[in-house]
């Protein structure tokens, strides 16, 4: 008796026959590539950005959580090649669409990666094959936009082909968990769908967490994000609060989580940045409007933490006018930090970007220190900042700005040599107070 499509799909599955295509190559898209091959996949990648294929054919990774050594050697055993000829989609049994979904400039979501990507799929797409979004989106996205546009070949979903998502789960510079061990919550479009996704992400990484829908799974990711964007604006908005009385918010956020059941440290800092917290809780918000509900809860959040860096900007230039009795406008800062978070290179919506941006709003002159950066990458919104280069921080360079502004605490700063030679230090992480480093020209904002 000749087996269904989903039975031989299925087969293919457990016995590591299938081929995987994972189409965009980032910070999501090649970890899972690699984690995919380790556990006996032949993987395909695919990306529109030759630079990437440069790269990757020379075996070197521009992803930090994947290592040259690691690429290599999923690439000479035979489990992963890349290209940007989407033609062969028509060989990948199953398919991950790991593509941008950013915001407009009106906070809407923009959902054109996804669709021009199931618009390229859509013209391989054969019976057999498994499609699944990881990118994060509003719950509907997977059955109402990537199903019917594939749905529109003739073929259908459950039974010429499946459809599934699976939220992606990437923490750059995370030392304890990396894309194999990190619990992977799946759903698809009906019991096979859901079936295929178990089988096959179960055997890629450490934990499987199937839920009821697609719909579900990506309420799950928006979840987790607002959850950290919610309690972030809180600790940000108390942090005013408490400034204003005289009270340190990091020496009570430090007493408070001495307590061992209720309570869950955050901790305030100069904006959000990252691919995730800043964007995906507006997807809800904007689906929300079509039920006619409010989102108050997540939208007062963004708004307070997206004034951050304005608020920052002006303790900065408070302390200016007060210790240097100099104006912000005919000042040279130095922002320590480019990348949104410590020890990575990842500046995708990085604070730091606005704060240099409002600077020089207000006249004065910016420059950057990152290790981890050397020159400012094109960005979608501040592309008036491409090409610059970071400073080096030798002592002459610290004692020619007015003022240091910490932005990132990557650990390979000497703070103790920035606290000699700075002559006004804002500290936005708390770096000084944790090393023991306090002065009365280190001002925590």
């Amino acid at each position: 008796m000749a087996l269904s499509t989903f039975d031989t799909l299925l087969q293919k599955i457990e016995t590591r026959n299938a081929r995987a295509g994972i189409i965009g190559l980032g910070y999501v898209g090649l970890p899972l590539a690699m984690a995919v091959a380790r556990s006996g996949f032949a993987v395909t990648g695919f990306d529109i950005d030759p630079g990437k294929m440069v790269a990757l054919d020379a075996r070197r990774s521009y992803i930090d959580a994947v290592s040259d050594a690691a690429l290599a050697a999923e690439i000479e055993a035979g489990r992963f090649q890349a290209t940007t000829d989407f033609a062969g989609l028509a060989a990948c049994d199953v398919i991950i669409i790991c593509v941008p979904t950013p915001l407009t400039k009106h906070r809407d979501p923009d959902l054109s990666f996804v669709e021009a990507t199931s618009r390229s799929i859509a013209q391989h797409l054969r019976p057999g094959q498994l499609v699944v979004l990881e990118s994060t989106t509003y719950p509907g996205t997977t059955d109402d936009i990537v199903k019917v546009i594939l749905e529109g070949t003739g073929l259908k979903s459950g039974a010429d082909f499946f459809v599934g998502f699976s939220p992606e789960r990437e923490d750059p510079g995370n030392q304890h968990y990396h894309t194999a061990s990190i619990p992977k919550v799946v759903a698809g479009d009906g019991t096979e769908a859901l079936a295929l996704m178990k089988a096959f992400y179960g055997a890629a990484v450490s934990t499987v967490v199937p839920v009821s829908s697609n719909a579900t799974a990506e309420a799950v990711k928006l979840t987790e994000n607002i959850f950290r964007s919610v309690n972030i604006a809180l600790v940000n908005e108390l942090k005013t609060v408490y400034a204003a009385m005289g009270i340190d918010v990091w020496e009570v956020i430090d007493a408070a989580k001495t307590k061992p059941f209720g309570y869950m440290p955050f901790y305030p800092g100069p904006g959000l940045g990252g691919h995730c917290i800043p964007i995906d809780p507006f997807y809800l918000t904007w689906k929300s409007r079509e039920y006619e509900l409010p989102t108050r809860f997540i939208e007062l959040a963004g708004e307070i933490n997206s004034a951050m860096p304005r608020y920052v900007v002006g303790k900065l230039a408070e302390a200016l006018d007060i210790r240097a009795g100099k104006a912000l406008s005919r000042s040279k800062v130095l922002v320590l930090g480019l990348a949104y978070k410590k020890n990575v290179a990842d500046i995708r919506e990085s604070p730091s970007l606005r704060l240099i941006e409002i600077i020089e709003e207000r006249g004065g002159r910016a420059d950057y220190h990152d290790p981890f950066v050397a020159e400012i990458p094109p960005t979608r919104e501040y592309q008036a900042l491409k090409g610059r280069k970071s400073v080096a921080l030798t002592p002459e360079a610290i004692a020619r700005y007015d003022a240091v502004l910490v932005a990132t605490d990557h650990d390979s700063v000497d703070y103790a040599a920035l606290a000699k030679g700075a002559t006004l230090i804002i500290d936005t992480r708390n770096v000084f107070n944790r090393l023991g480093l306090s002065a009365d020209h280190v001002i925590k904002a």
